[in-house]
């Protein structure tokens, strides 16, 4: 690497990387930059250790990666409105992001990347599983392949599988709602193999928690094919399991990962800053 301070170590066979020896707290320098880039690229999901970030400190990183989304659903920050707090309270017993999903595919143009930061953590558990589906679309069936190449899914707002838009109706109200009452009518069309624009590689790109149907099909017909490739795009061969430490800022690639954040910290506290962007 260009930055001999750098350090990045794989946590899995399939993903996943921790990177050390990085500031982010002034602007990174390009060698930084192309140090990050290249990380995600090898191994879809990064988490950053060591970092002392304000909320105008995460926007101006995120710039430097791409132009941030708004998320429809929460208040941003008042200060930063690129960035909402995801807050687990000590009496929360639903958390946000608790099933497998990549994120806002319902939207035209979703994020490319997704940024966590965390600012309190629990004293065990809280982890994020991410899933290559890369590995997935790899290593299906030439035909299925083929197959899956033809097809375009649609995804709604109107499904909560992962956690989000459902829960924040009855859990998590520190959380600050918003546009609530649109969400049914937010849909995107994307392909279901799309080809990565950075490695030309094919990733799987549906999930229970967002896609109802395939294009000229009905969500009946499409449901089995849907539920199969859900559950397979995350076999535990396709993932890794990584850690919170307060100060981690955690990247990683929606157009080849889906992710699950866990639940399994009762009466603890975890929030967390995030921010999107896309390309």
């Amino acid at each position: 690497m260009a930055t001999t301070n750098i350090v990045v170590e794989r946590v899995a066979g399939a993903m996943g990387a921790v990177m050390t020896g990085v500031d982010l707290s002034g602007k990174p320098s390009k060698a930084t930059m192309a140090a990050i880039r290249d990380a995600l690229v090898e191994h879809q999901v990064v988490f950053i250790r060591d970092q002392n970030l304000d909320a105008l400190g995460l926007v101006r990183f995120a710039r430097i990666l791409g132009e941030p989304n708004i998320y429809p659903f929460v208040e941003g920050l008042p200060d930063a409105p690129e960035i909402f707090e995801i807050l687990k309270a000590e009496n929360d017993t639903r958390n946000f992001g608790g099933g497998w999903h990549s994120d806002s595919t319902y939207l035209e143009n979703p994020p490319a990347f997704t940024m966590l930061f965390a600012k309190d953590v629990p004293s065990v558990g809280g982890d994020t599983i991410y899933a290559n589906t890369y590995l997935a679309y790899e290593r299906l069936s030439p035909g299925l392949q083929e197959t899956l190449r033809t097809l375009d899914g649609i995804n709604s707002a109107a499904l909560s599988g992962a956690g989000g838009r459902a829960k924040l109706t009855s859990e998590n109200t520190k959380m600050k709602r918003q546009n609530m009452s649109d969400a049914d009518e937010i849909e995107a069309i994307h392909p279901i193999a799309p080809l990565h624009p950075d490695t030309g590689r094919r990733a799987l790109y549906l999930s229970r928690a967002h896609t109802v149907r395939f294009v000229g099909m009905t969500a009946e017909e499409s449901k089995p094919m849907i539920d199969y490739l859900a559950d397979y795009a995350v076999r535990p061969d396709f993932t890794c399991r990584m850690k919170w430490e307060v100060g981690t800022l955690g990247i990683w690639d929606n157009r080849c990962t889906q992710h699950y954040a866990l639940n399994d910290y009762p009466g603890e506290r975890r929030r967390m800053w995030r921010a999107t962007v896309r390309v």
